[in-house]
């Protein structure tokens, strides 16, 4: 089993930015991949930026060039730092994590609001 915490959720204007941060606990096996997801009212999960323990990096088209993943192997958390944020961004952010076996684990999630 995986826990993940999500934090940073916030209301912030358009244009601002913002980080969020998940840190991951229990079963952490060495070859994974960390990321964020996020589910608009009315709009299905969509990918917004996923990074592998090697590096690897993928972004949601949407989020290219304004958000940026991070990651710590060693403290086993991903960070996602948002700029030049939207009104359409406004989402639950949920963290995700996969493992090699492809058993993957969601965090609880964090409310991002963008007002103009």
């Amino acid at each position: 089993q995986v826990q993940l915490v999500e934090s940073g959720g916030d209301l912030v204007q358009t244009g601002g930015s913002l980080r969020l941060s998940c840190v991951a606990s229990g079963s952490i096996a060495s070859a994974n991949a960390m990321g964020w997801y996020r589910r608009a009212p009315g709009k299905q999960r969509e990918l917004v930026a996923t990074m592998s323990s090697g590096g690897s990096k993928t972004y949601g088209d949407s989020v290219k060039g304004r958000f940026t993943v991070s990651r710590d192997n060693a403290k086993n958390t991903v960070d996602l730092q948002m700029t030049s944020l939207k009104l359409e961004d406004t989402a639950v952010y949920y963290c995700h994590y996969r493992d090699f076996l492809s058993y993957e684990y969601w965090g609880q999630g964090t409310q991002v609001t963008v007002s103009s």
